[in-house]
C-alpha cells in the first residue's frame, strides 16, 4: 500500500506558474519589466525593451493612463531554420495608472541601450513644501497697537 497525499493549493501553485512561464516569459515579469522612482518633483518609470527598435516603441497617455507598446520581429534568411526559440517577439504593451498628483500633460520619454526612460513630473500641489512654524505670540499686535485698536 502507497500512501500519498494530495494538497489541492500545492497543485494550483504549480499550475498557476507554469502558465505564467508561458505567457510571461521565465522570469515570470512580463516581456516588458519596469522599475519605477519617485523624487521630489518627478517620477521616473524605466521599462526593459532590448533589441526593438526605437521607432517600434509607441508611448500614450490618455486620461491618466500611460501605455506603452513596441515590437520586434525576428526575421530568419532562406536558409535558416530556428533550432531553439527562447527570445519573445510580436507586439508588447504595458498599462500604467498615473496617480491624479502627476502631469499627464508633461511625459517625456527617451530610449538608450534597450532602456525607455519615461519621466513625468509631479505637479506643484503634490510636492513635498515646507511649513514656517510660528512661535507662540507671534503675529499678535504689539501692547502698545492693542491700546490703540480698544479706543
Amino acid at each position: 500500500m502507497i500512501l500519498t497525499s494530495f494538497d489541492p493549493f500545492t497543485e494550483f501553485d504549480r499550475q498557476f506558474a507554469r502558465l505564467s512561464r508561458r505567457a510571461f516569459g521565465q522570469d515570470g515579469f512580463g516581456v516588458m519589466p519596469m522599475d519605477g522612482v519617485r523624487r521630489a518633483n518627478e517620477v521616473e518609470l524605466r521599462f526593459d525593451l532590448p533589441g526593438i527598435e526605437p521607432g517600434s516603441i509607441e508611448v500614450t497617455v490618455d486620461r491618466n493612463v500611460l501605455s506603452v507598446s513596441a515590437s520586434r520581429e525576428d526575421k530568419l534568411g532562406d536558409d535558416e531554420r530556428a533550432f531553439i526559440r527562447e527570445r519573445r517577439t510580436g507586439s508588447f504593451a504595458r498599462r500604467v495608472y498615473l496617480p491624479e498628483d502627476l502631469d499627464a500633460s508633461a511625459v517625456k520619454a527617451s530610449y538608450d541601450a534597450g532602456v525607455l526612460t519615461i519621466g513625468i513630473p509631479v505637479l506643484e500641489k503634490a510636492q513635498p513644501r515646507k511649513i514656517e512654524i510660528e512661535r507662540a505670540g507671534e503675529g499678535l499686535p504689539a501692547a502698545d497697537d492693542r491700546q490703540e485698536i480698544a479706543s
